[in-house]
């Protein structure tokens, strides 16, 4: 089931800085669409943190993988957002995980599992959510939304992690209202 969200919210995109530099340039954000993508394909975003985003663009540096760590802050109209923060949202994916079970035991094809940060379940049953939807002759989600609890607890028996965040997958680009350069 969607949801329409009723205002803007701002995401924050962490990249290498010569990419960085070409989207603030005008050129066209390019989405994710590895098969560990929790959120399903789209172009990731921070939502309301960009030292988060910064923090995930220097570990990519320190793993080699980017040169320089840079920020790009935009402006998301969520549209119809699939949000896993909301009962609805929960519901939505619920079915679309028995939905992707049962078509995979049908087919007689192994139903992936999630490995520590690689989630590759968590994938395949957004991008099925997605199908369905579509299969469906419903509006097609623009944005995935959902809750990433992650780090070290803030205290011994905390229900509060430090790196705890809101993740957004933006799956229709149209939906990115524009982009903005990030002080350091």
């Amino acid at each position: 089931m969607s949801r329409l969200q009723p205002s803007f919210v701002l995401g924050y995109h962490g990249c290498d800085g010569e990419i960085g530099e070409r989207i603030l340039g005008g050129e066209t954000m390019v989405a994710s669409v590895e098969r560990y993508d929790w959120l399903g394909g789209g172009v990731y975003f921070w939502e309301s943190d960009p030292i988060r985003a910064r923090e995930w663009a220097e570990w990519k540096v320190g793993k080699g993988d980017y040169r320089t760590a840079f920020v790009v802050g935009a402006v998301i109209d969520l549209g119809n957002c699939l949000d896993a923060t909301t009962r609805d949202g929960a519901e939505a994916i619920e079915v679309a995980y028995t939905s992707l079970i049962d078509a995979s035991t049908t087919a007689g094809s192994p139903v992936p599992k999630n490995v520590k940060a690689r989630r590759y379940l968590d994938c395949a049953v957004i991008n099925h959510l997605h199908r369905l939807v579509l299969d469906s002759g419903e509006s097609p989600y623009d944005t995935v939304r959902g809750l990433f609890p992650q780090g070290e607890r803030i205290y011994r028996t905390s229900g509060f992690w430090r790196q705890t965040h809101i993740q957004i997958a933006v799956a229709n680009p149209g939906n990115i209202k524009g982009t903005f350069r990030v002080k350091a």
